[in-house]
């Protein structure tokens, strides 16, 4: 195992620490993992979100004006625990009540709920989303239903624009609903990935081989298939998504998410194949994302997400962030 760390137990504090250097508007708490903004405005909706270490940006790369105002992390691919949610919850909060914007995975809805009950005991307003975007599968081992992956981020992306022009808890709420309700991701694996604390693959892929639906933590998918060309691939992950929710005629946001180690290049590639299968299907692209945005620490691979927008979702998609995550 090649990788750029101190001690394996110690990966997500001293991430945490140089993302806090990097980024003079967060504050890191030590010993519950959790990124805050440093700066809070009073009577403002908080919005919390998190998860398991290893998808960076997501999540603490999504703290920041117009998108999340804490983030809370767990060890890498594990849920963060209870008190290091509620800890971000009391952060976030400012008098408004706080949003908890959660992947649909078991351990994330039990440990981020037992922290929303923790929080009302202390008199803070706390609503919760699920999101659960991926196509691929409709349970898995890991969650009840579908997976949440980078569809997440335009919820964090309209729901933050919300909460910053001043909307109330249960307008938020509604926004990131309406989100989770139009949007939709398909993805895929090339190359397993090492986590830190073990030393060797969760799996194996042979090298003429691809996972065609695979989880942002390895989890199985639809089917293993031979390596294709761009435009091949294109045409399986956006047939799925059409397959399942109806775009046709619609305006979309467009999102080209790598895992962790797909060059450019190709997540390029596979952009000018999407686009040119939604064009000729009528549907109209409004804005594209190209990037690394929810990975899984080095793998290979890649995730398209389509949101329909209406022109409410076009204005806080359009809305300023200053998270580092993604600017705009």
């Amino acid at each position: 195992m090649k990788k750029i760390i101190n001690q394996p137990d110690n990966v997500v504090s001293e991430m945490l620490m140089g993302i806090e250097k990097a980024n003079p508007d967060v504050v890191y708490h030590s010993g519950v993992e959790v990124i805050s903004r440093k700066q809070k405005k009073d009577n403002k909706v908080g919005l919390v979100s998190g998860g398991g270490s290893g998808h960076e940006p997501a999540h603490a790369g999504y703290v920041g004006y117009g998108m999340l105002d804490a983030a809370v992390s767990g060890n890498v691919f594990a849920s963060p625990s209870p008190d290091r949610i509620l800890k971000g919850i009391q952060e976030a909060d400012s008098g408004a009540g706080v949003l908890l914007i959660i992947k649909n995975y078991s351990g994330d809805i039990m440990n981020f709920n037992m922290a929303k009950d923790l929080a009302q005991m202390d008199d803070i307003k706390v609503e919760t989303v699920v999101v659960k975007d991926d196509v691929a599968v409709e349970e898995s081992t890991y969650s009840t239903g579908r997976r949440g992956i980078a569809g997440t981020v335009f919820v964090h992306k309209i729901a933050g624009a919300k909460a910053e022009k001043g909307a109330s808890l249960e307008e938020v709420k509604e926004a990131a609903q309406k989100t989770i309700d139009n949007v939709r991701s398909m993805g895929m694996a090339m190359t397993p990935c090492i986590l830190p604390a073990v030393g060797k693959p969760g799996f194996e892929l042979d090298d003429n081989e691809v996972e065609i639906g695979m989880g942002i933590h390895g989890e199985p998918g639809i089917e293993r298939t031979s390596k294709k060309t761009a435009k091949e691939y294109a045409e399986i992950m956006v047939k799925k998504i059409l397959d399942d929710y109806d775009y046709s005629s619609s305006e979309v946001a467009l999102m080209i998410n790598g895992l962790g180690s797909t060059p450019l290049m190709e997540l390029y590639i596979l952009n000018n194949e999407v686009q040119n299968i939604l064009k000729d299907k009528g549907i109209k692209i409004y804005k594209t994302f190209v990037g690394n945005y929810m990975t899984a620490l080095e793998m290979s691979g890649c995730s398209v997400t389509l949101l329909k927008l209406d022109d409410e979702l076009k204005d806080l998609l359009d809305f300023e962030s200053k998270a580092p995550g993604m600017r705009v």
